[in-house]
């Protein structure tokens, strides 16, 4: 009786309600094929790249889409007395769209059937044998001018590629793929490869006598991630203090909403020489290596911004420290040193050069994108009184002095040919 009785609930269990049916979809995945060794893409690349669908059974398809968009979101919150208030921005840039399995046309290969909703109204589907198909598609990312990709703690730009399969009576399936997109707009770039120069004094204070100066040179404005920036300054001592000659390279990044911003302010790198005496001059030349992960200068966003800059300065305790500040872009090494390398370009691999010798001035990068409020570019240093900055306020007090190379009127960007018209800002 007792083994009746287990033979009898196995068959139960097998033909009961427990027994799950096998999923029609086993994978769904899309993938893109790469335009460089980077595996980056830029304005007017075209995406190529599959769908692939992994059956386990013939199974009914209502439409299968890919998508290629690109967005700016910002999001935080702040709190205002007892009460909680959240600031978020989002820019789309771009939204293509492609129908591998268009509704209401025919598939080769495929059947078409036609069936009702639980609304009486009818919508094609398509039946899609077992096995696994693959769909190629193609979309030539639209000509403007759009930051490069960029995740921070309060914001992100995404590009991504997206497939979505419908099936009725079914969660769509979906598989998504993000590109790493490196922003090409940049005006007469070639002048970002000029070196930079500025200049800075100082007269101490009450605890000690006479007066510092320092020049600066650095080799360029534009790196690549990985690349050395070169620099050297000239500091004539003429005071009773000794002081250190430093170097810093910073990045700011800054989110925008609703009228409230977000400001962070990181040390990338820093180097230090040798202590200066009172009364001596002192030559240094010094080396810095920017990191091969540091992520690249957004200029052209409206709601995000990364910014770097160089700060070439004189420790001196208990007194402000005389400072130079050099513009820095990050940006990608085929634009730094073009597919081939520009003529006389330091690239990663190759031996530091020599330093600049007598430099022509130069007076700062190309003028910011607009939306943006027009940053002060070339060398500066700390004691010229200027604008509220990102950066907080680094001047010294009336005592110092310097002569500045002021900077040209910031020339226009040159914005290509408008790109396909993109989708309502807050479609998905």
């Amino acid at each position: 009786i007792s083994i009746f009785i287990c033979l009898s609930t196995r068959q139960q269990a097998l033909s009961g309600p427990h027994l799950q049916a096998m999923p029609a979809v086993n994978s769904f995945t899309i993938n893109y094929d790469a335009v460089n060794e980077e595996g980056t893409f830029s304005q007017g690349d075209t995406v190529t790249g599959q769908v692939i669908l992994s059956l386990s059974k013939e199974t009914k398809a209502q439409r299968l889409f890919v998508k290629a968009k690109g967005d700016a979101n910002v999001h935080w919150t702040r709190k205002h007395g007892e009460r909680t208030h959240t600031y978020s921005a989002h820019r789309r840039y771009f939204k293509l769209k492609e129908f591998l399995i268009p509704e209401g046309t025919e598939v080769k290969g495929q059947i078409k059937l036609e069936t009702v909703s639980l609304q009486g109204e009818g919508f094609p589907e398509t039946v899609l044998p077992e096995g696994t198909h693959v769909y190629k598609f193609s979309f030539r990312i639209p000509s403007e001018n759009m930051p490069s990709s960029f995740r921070g703690s309060h914001g992100k730009i995404v590009y991504k590629l997206e497939a979505k399969l419908s099936r009725s009576w079914r969660m769509d399936s979906t598989a998504e793929k993000e590109l790493n997109f490196v922003s090409k707009s940049f005006s007469n770039f070639n002048a970002l490869l000029l070196p930079q120069v500025g200049s800075t004094e100082k007269k101490m204070g009450m605890f000690s006598k006479g007066q510092v100066h320092m020049d600066a040179t650095v080799n360029k404005t534009a790196y690549a991630p990985g690349e050395t920036i070169l620099m050297s300054a000239k500091v004539n001592n003429a005071s009773s203090r000794d002081m250190t000659p430093k170097f810093s390279l910073v990045r700011s990044v800054q989110f925008r909403a609703q009228g409230d911003t977000k400001n962070e302010e990181y040390t990338v790198e820093k180097v230090t020489d040798k202590v200066v005496k009172p009364h001596t001059q002192h030559e240094v030349k010094c080396e810095m290596k920017i990191p091969t992960d540091e992520m690249p200068s957004i200029e052209n966003c409206e709601i995000i911004s990364v910014t770097h800059q160089l700060k070439a300065y004189l420790d001196i305790s208990f007194a402000f420290d005389p400072e130079i500040i050099f513009p820095v872009v990050i940006s990608h090494p085929t634009l730094v040193f073009g597919p081939y390398g520009y003529p006389g370009v330091q690239s990663p691999s190759a031996p530091p050069p020599a330093y600049p010798s007598n430099p022509q001035p130069y007076y700062g990068p190309p003028g910011p994108y607009a939306p943006q409020p027009p940053p002060i570019y070339g060398a500066h240093s700390n004691p010229v009184p200027q604008g509220p900055s990102p950066y907080g306020s680094p001047f010294s007090p009336s005592s110092s002095s310097t002569m500045l190379h002021p900077p040209p009127p910031a020339p226009m960007f040159n914005v290509p040919p408008s790109g396909p018209q993109v989708q309502p800002p807050f479609s998905s």
